[in-house]
């Protein structure tokens, strides 16, 4: 099965010409799928129907992926497997009579200030891995990266004397985003005291290694950040790009400039990012019906 993936990779980028990102999204899409049929027991392509890719995508829901990333993935798998049925390799197309899901109506889910201070607080550096799940936890809601822009960070692109990483988001733009005083004071430990134990003789210069010296998948570092806000005792369900979502909710209320944090988050339209005012907004509301005398 992973050849036919490699095949498709393959020619989406000489016969189709899409870019090297958008490979690589697909990419992370088909290795999740393969992840996904492994703990299922399904190790033919012809044993795919559509209630199988429809429980995969329940499955990258239920772990947090928004509306606007399943219908990506779902996309991904009507392109892979119309290939795989044009070349005869499936009798039929499984992924065609998908339907894309509901585009989102609500605003962005936030966790509020004290639910970060826990999950950060509860993390003991003392442990395995600790530093780096911190660093990670700490370069998420002080910079707001995405979680592809995470895994992709690289020592070269880092500036912690200035207090700056470099990233490259959507469509291949690069950004500069400021890393904050905690973040800073966390990376600097996982790099000095824990990092250098993690190299391997072919490590790159990744920021945020695996056990094996490698980079760290999306969907390891979606799970990282699951356990770690698990083990502070927070219910709700917790994601990378949550934390991305309170990183602009918690700026906008403490007075910063929407422009700015359009830059911050790499937003291309100010449209994108003004949904942060209607959450502020809700949030101004509850205060106050809660503390007005005629609220």
């Amino acid at each position: 099965m992973h050849t036919q993936i490699d095949q498709f990779l393959l020619f989406i980028a000489t016969e189709r010409g899409l870019s090297t990102a958008y490979q690589l999204s697909v990419q992370q899409t088909l290795e999740a799928l393969l992840k996904w049929l492994g703990k299922n027991s399904i190790s033919s392509w012809d044993d795919i129907g559509t209630d199988e890719l429809s429980s995969f995508l329940s499955y990258q829901k239920d772990s947090g992926l928004s509306a606007a990333s399943l219908r990506i993935s779902m996309v991904h798998l009507k392109i892979f497997f119309r290939y795989l049925a044009g070349k005869k390799i499936t009798a039929a197309d499984p992924a065609e009579p998908l339907l894309p899901p509901r585009a989102e109506g609500h605003l962005p889910e936030t966790l509020n200030e004290q639910h970060v201070r826990s999950i950060l607080e509860s993390i003991d550096i003392s442990q395995s891995l600790g530093r780096r799940d911190l660093a990670i936890l700490e370069m998420f809601y002080a910079s707001g990266l995405r979680l592809s822009e995470l895994c992709g960070a690289r020592l070269e692109n880092l500036d912690l004397d200035e207090g700056f990483v470099r990233v490259t988001g959507k469509g291949g733009k690069t950004r500069i985003i400021p890393v904050g005083g905690k973040a800073r004071e966390a990376v600097q430990d996982y790099l000095k005291n824990e990092r250098p134990n993690m190299v391997k003789q072919n490590t790159s210069s990744w920021i945020f290694l695996s056990i094996r010296g490698g980079s760290l998948s999306p969907e390891r570092v979606r799970e990282i950040v699951k356990q770690r806000a698990k083990n502070a005792g927070i219910e709700q369900n917790v994601y990378p790009h949550l934390l991305r979502h309170s990183f602009a909710t918690h700026l906008l209320q403490n007075g910063a400039d929407l422009r700015v944090i359009q830059d911050m988050l790499g937003h291309a339209d100010i449209s994108t990012t003004q949904i942060y005012t209607h959450v502020d907004q809700k949030g101004l509301k509850s205060v106050h019906r809660n503390f007005h005398p005629r609220g």
